[in-house]
């Protein structure tokens, strides 16, 4: 079908245009540049952001901003792992917390020994976790998500009603998830 026949069946106003943003440097990411480093190591789980992966953050935050795209996220889907939620919080959140504030911040102090001062989720786009966008399964701890309970202590603005279960029920040690299942589950999003 032609573009323009596309085009048509489409209208703009019945339209969204999707951003995808990768997670910043994980220790998990960093720890591939090592062969001393066993990826199957619990020391892995639900891998976080590196020092590196959080000066990304800043760096595509800063541009996300002066290019004026910020005002347009009208919502931020993220997949359920420390290190993508630490990415879309200090990418597209609302800047620094203040105490006193009535609205949860998006992200507590310090989350995850982070060092990172809590992130506001006022003036800022709601924010809605997901399990269908998460990467393929694979058997590396990297890749096992913690319990929905401790995320929302950690990010207590981040709605994360679409997740059924409270700990990953996806993620086995023994357990590649085949290409056609990612496809399957990345239609279903889609299809949300």
């Amino acid at each position: 079908m032609e573009a323009s026949a596309v085009a048509a069946l489409y209208p703009a106003h019945r339209c969204k245009t999707l951003y995808l943003v990768r997670h910043a440097q994980g220790f998990h990411n960093a720890a591939e540049e090592s062969d001393v480093i066993d990826h199957t190591s619990p020391a892995l789980l639900d891998a976080q952001l590196t020092p590196l992966g959080w000066s990304q953050v800043d760096c595509l935050r800063d541009h996300v901003t002066k290019c004026g795209l910020a005002k347009k996220i009208e919502l931020v889907i993220v997949s359920p792992l420390m290190r993508t939620l630490q990415t879309a919080v200090g990418v597209f959140g609302g800047g620094n917390y203040t105490d006193g504030v009535s609205a949860p911040p998006l992200m507590v102090e310090g989350a995850e020994n982070s060092g990172r001062q809590p992130i506001s989720s006022l003036n800022c786009p709601p924010f809605l976790a997901a399990e269908a966008c998460r990467e393929q399964l694979s058997v590396l701890t990297s890749d096992k998500r913690s319990s929905i309970t401790r995320y929302r202590t950690l990010f207590p603005a981040i709605d994360f009603s679409l997740i059924e279960n409270d700990e990953d029920v996806l993620w086995g040690p023994d357990i590649v998830e085949a290409n056609e299942s990612v496809a399957a589950r990345g239609m279903n999003f889609f299809d949300w």
